[in-house]
């Protein structure tokens, strides 16, 4: 296991209907590497999962840099899919400015599923990303002139995009990998 014990990392999920694997899966990896892992929502209140599971994230969006023993920027900041994210992410329009403010200081920014589309319209991603499952996602993703190519995980300098739930495991060493090398 890699020591993240002073690295802060971001998860932003839908505010319901969020992908319980995707989270769970990644948060618990940070976790156990030691990473300081704060989770956020648009309504900062409990969350359901696209599977009826619940979770209570750790505040509001729009509260990201008051969070407790986060002082500056956060290491890496990483976006949840699930059903919801069209609904309360993909137009939310503080997610942007938090991903880019971060992308530009050098943090780690990743999204998996669904979520993937926040980051191409905030202008982050313009090539390729990991086919989505998602028919709305695929639509939305092509609309954006983005090419979808069969792969888990795609990493590039900064940015991490893994296919959904599937590919949990590949992202978050990704991840973990992109934090090491910074």
């Amino acid at each position: 296991m890699s020591d993240l014990s002073r690295t802060n990392i971001l998860i932003i999920i839908p505010k319901s209907q969020f992908c319980g694997q995707e989270l769970n899966g990644v948060r618990t990896v940070l976790q156990q590497c030691g990473a300081n892992v704060v989770v956020l929502s648009k309504s900062g209140q409990e969350a359901r999962g696209m599977n009826k599971e619940k979770y209570r994230p750790d505040g509001m969006i729009v509260d990201w840099n008051k969070q407790i023993g986060v002082d500056s920027k956060y290491h890496a900041v990483i976006l949840v899919g699930g059903k919801g994210a069209k609904k309360s992410l993909w137009d939310d329009p503080i997610v942007p400015q938090i991903l880019t403010d971060h992308y530009r200081f050098g943090s780690i920014i990743g999204a998996l599923g669904s979520a993937i589309v926040v980051l191409v319209r905030a202008s982050l991603v313009t090539g390729e990303v990991p086919v989505q499952e998602d028919e709305d996602t695929r639509k939305e993703l092509e609309s954006l002139n983005t090419v979808c190519v069969d792969t888990p995980v795609i990493r590039g300098e900064n940015l991490v995009l893994g296919q959904g739930a599937d590919s949990v495991s590949d992202f978050s060493k990704s991840i973990v990998d992109c934090i090491k090398a910074m």
